[in-house]
């Protein structure tokens, strides 16, 4: 692309025109190494017992292949839960096992509706770090409770982004694609209009241009996604456009198909989807900087009340995923949004900010230091100035709980932590909140906290 292409890619994103459509080449390693579906592949047939190395899985195709390996030789539906499962497993350090081009994309917040292709939440997760994240899942086989399309009033919904699985999102039941026959069923619950089809979301991809990034689908489904998500014929010139940013050769057949009848495609093969999210990336921040996370009311913090209930306190290089469960199962327990300070942002706070942050520490009811060994390990973060804030409170407190430590680590070690203030180790008892959600007891003992605070005080 030209400067003046990717200046006109730019402006069509700012106006709120293009939605990125995240496909599984965005999700390799570093230098293009070992994408997710391939670990996730590789996992699958060694626990049922087969060599992955025996014979080559073919590349963006991995999954599909292993479970073809071993669908025979096992119940087909307890497969979805052990994908599942490995999937949980791989991603379990939350935002921060995302490749970098997923969160390079979802920092990018002109994107207010994105699709992924992938049956993961990490670009969820990664979303979460500047605004709140709308879930719409599209799968024939969803409870029917549990359907959901765009709201009429999402573009009213300022913060907040909407996130499409075309494929379904991973669950342990078979509510997601796992292979090429689930792919083509779930596109033709889309053209048959069956169950749980995001109709409103649907209608507004055809009125928007498209960004397909690294999507690794077969070429009949390409040319079947451009169709649905287009109103006229593709050989119709008087439409929309979309960028294709894939490695096809210029021989192929999918190639030769678009020039010919779809020529408002605009077909990238010279470079990788993950070279090409870096270079959009660098250019929106040097259009917009970091005016963007400043400006985005739902990327700041949550102290909306000036005596909250609870008070999240964390790392946010290194927790967020968890920080972000965990105000998700305080809000379930049912305590109000505007009853929790939970800063939501990666960054470091400003001088101005970091004062609100410390005077609602000093105005909580409780204190709640989520604890990890990623965190541990750092010795000079706005954290520790959070937790020795409470320490300070603490002293003055008598009589009723103030500090309620989490550890949010798989694993209960309470003494591994080298970095906690020895006042919470001499004296407190540590609750377990693996990445994020409570485990029986201490949800026990949050609930016994929130009805003591509903109770009227004498």
């Amino acid at each position: 692309m030209n400067e003046r292409s990717w200046d006109r890619l730019l402006r069509s994103i700012e106006d709120g025109l293009v939605v990125p459509v995240v496909g599984r080449q965005l999700f390799t390693g570093p230098g293009g190494g070992d994408g997710l579906q391939a670990r996730v592949a590789r996992r699958l047939l060694e626990f049922h017992g087969r060599d992955p190395e025996a014979e080559p899985l073919p590349l963006f195709r991995e999954l599909d292949d292993a479970v073809s390996r071993i669908k025979h030789d096992c119940d087909l539906q307890d497969l979805y839960a052990d994908v599942h499962d490995i999937i949980d497993e791989l991603t379990a350090e939350g935002e921060g096992a995302a490749p970098e081009s997923i969160r390079q994309i979802a920092a990018i917040s002109h994107f207010r509706l994105l699709v992924t292709l992938t049956p993961d939440d990490l670009l969820a997760r990664c979303l979460r770090r500047r605004c709140a994240v709308n879930e719409i899942v599209h799968s024939p086989y969803l409870p029917t409770s549990e359907g959901s399309d765009l709201p009429g009033d999402w573009q009213a919904r300022q913060g907040e982004v909407q996130l499409l699985y075309v494929f379904g999102k991973s669950r342990p039941a078979p509510m997601f694609a796992i292979h090429a026959e689930d792919v083509l069923e779930y596109a033709h619950n889309i053209m048959a209009r069956g169950g749980h089809v995001p109709v409103r979301f649907l209608g507004e991809l055809q009125q928007r241009n498209l960004l397909l990034i690294g999507c690794s689908l077969p070429e009949w489904l390409v040319r079947f996604f451009l169709r649905l998500t287009n109103q006229r014929r593709l050989s119709d010139t008087q439409r929309r456009r979309e960028w294709l940013i894939e490695p096809l050769r210029p021989e192929g057949g999918l190639v030769r198909f678009l020039k010919t009848f779809s020529q408002e495609t605009e077909i990238l093969s010279d470079i990788s989807p993950p070279e090409f999210v870096g270079q959009l990336h660098r250019r929106w921040l040097e259009r917009h900087g970091g005016a963007e996370q400043s400006a985005n009311p739902a990327a700041a913090t949550a102290p909306v009340s000036p005596s909250c209930m609870f008070f999240i306190s964390y790392c946010r290089w290194t927790d967020l995923p968890a920080a972000e469960m965990f105000f998700e199962s305080l809000l379930s327990a049912g305590v109000a949004r505007e009853e929790i300070w939970f800063d939501r942002t990666a960054l470091e706070p400003g001088n101005d900010f970091r004062d609100r942050i410390l005077e609602g520490i000093r105005t909580c009811r409780y204190f709640v230091p989520l604890i990890s060994r990623p965190a541990d390990a750092l010795e000079e973060k706005f954290f520790r100035r959070e937790w020795g804030e409470a320490v300070d409170r603490s002293k003055g407190i008598q009589g009723r709980t103030f500090i309620v430590p989490l550890i949010v680590d798989r694993d209960y070690q309470p003494q591994a932590y080298e970095r906690v203030p020895r006042e919470w180790t001499d004296g407190l008892d540590f609750g377990h909140a693996p990445v994020g959600q409570p485990d029986e007891r201490t949800g026990g003992l949050l609930k016994r906290l929130i009805r003591a605070e509903r109770q009227p005080r004498a």
